[in-house]
């Protein structure tokens, strides 16, 4: 493995920890975003904020070649509380970087330094700090307001720290690599009653349980055995004493495909089975789906420029290609809907003790700092080669 020398190492790591401490929600990441202007006008790129609110973005140029490229890292934290007691922990009851996006952050400003100190490179780079990736759609605003037509890229790449693959190895791969993300709630209305006479009333208990198991169907028996789907119940409410059989059900859950085609293949069959139970039962059933992120799709021939990018540093053994892709969703999913580009993995440990995405304990590993930013300096040059 043959890192950068980067002199500003501990600084940067400092800064991440300073991001760590202070997490802020889905689209008022003021402060971070002020760090991150104040850094990148500091290094002496062009600086525009403002674009979904609090999203940052800053422009390097270098040669006299007219091709551009978008580089994108995430700053918002999540809604949790952090339980770590390191000096770094959140200073924010409620509020937690259990996601890594503080190294994100982190790895793109300290890209941003390099390239600006050492511009061996041909063309122009768009560093994108975006707002809101978790469950808001930053990205999709980021899009809404301009962000394409402002900074005409001709592709765009992003990266995930990933816990479970070792530090200092990374995955890429084309294709669907985070799924896509729908909601979905269904509707149960029955005829309440005494629990102690069920036969005057329509159990809208026993209607919605029957739905829970059906539904373990849609996949199992819908769709081809080498299709990739999951449908999850996550709630289930209903009742508010232990002698009333209740008017109604509520059902809400998430769906997670690759596919548009398989997507719909599922809705149908949800409605389908609804339809079927409230039959059986005599009761009435609706559902209603809330299309979120779609799908993150890599395409083949900017994933091999970011393999070739990787490997040139890493070498071929620590460049996984056939990963499996995650049902996790991710919003830069709404980036590659508009240019071609990739997203790739980077590791960051074991995940052992609690050091998993979205858990209480996480915490970004600052050894895959430097591979990182690395990565992304190679990502130009093999992009934006100096004739």
């Amino acid at each position: 493995m043959k890192l950068l020398a980067i002199s500003f190492l501990a600084e940067l790591a400092a800064l991440r920890r300073d991001i760590h401490a202070h997490p802020e929600l889905a689209f008022h990441e003021d402060r971070t975003a002020d760090i991150v202007a104040r850094e990148l006008e500091r290094y002496g790129l062009e600086v525009h904020t403002g674009l979904a609110r609090t999203g940052v973005v800053g422009v390097l140029r270098a040669g006299s070649g007219r091709r551009m490229i978008g580089l994108r890292a995430d700053m918002d934290a999540l809604p949790l509380t952090e339980l770590n007691e390191f000096p770094h922990h959140s200073r924010h009851p409620g509020r937690m970087h259990a996601c890594g996006h503080d190294g994100h952050t982190a790895m793109l400003l300290g890209a941003a330094r390099y390239l600006a100190e050492h511009p061996d490179f041909d063309g122009t780079v768009v560093f994108i700090f975006q707002p809101a990736e978790e469950a808001e759609g930053g990205a999709a605003v980021m899009i809404e307001e301009g962000l394409f037509e402002k900074f005409p890229v001709e592709s765009v790449y992003g990266l995930h720290n990933w816990p479970g693959i070792p530090v200092g190895e990374m995955a890429i791969m084309p294709g669907p690599v985070m799924a896509g993300t729908c909601g979905f709630e269904i509707t149960v209305r029955g005829h309440g009653c005494h629990a102690a006479m069920p036969h005057q009333g329509v159990d809208t208990i026993v209607a919605a349980s029957h739905l829970v198991q059906a539904l373990q169907t849609v996949t199992a028996r819908n769709l081809h055995p080498c299709e990739a789907a999951v449908v999850s119940v996550t709630q289930f409410h209903s009742g508010s004493a232990w002698n009333i059989i209740p008017e109604e059900a509520v059902l809400r859950g998430t769906i997670r495909s690759f596919k548009p085609e398989v997507q719909e293949l599922v809705e149908r069959s949800i409605e389908r089975l609804c339809s079927g139970v409230a039959s059986a039962h005599g009761a009435q059933i609706g559902v209603t789906f809330d299309h979120r992120y779609p799908a993150t799709v890599n395409t083949a021939p900017e994933t091999e420029a970011c393999r070739r990018a990787a490997r040139s540093f890493l070498g071929e053994d620590r460049v996984q290609t056939d990963a499996l892709p995650s049902m996790g969703a991710e919003d830069f999913a709404y980036m590659l809907r508009e240019k071609p580009g990739c997203y790739v993995w980077l590791g960051n440990g074991p995940g052992t003790g609690g050091c998993t995405l979205h858990n209480p304990h996480y915490d970004f590993n600052d050894d895959a700092l430097p591979v990182g930013i690395t990565y992304w300096v190679k990502l130009v040059q093999e992009l934006l080669p100096r004739c």
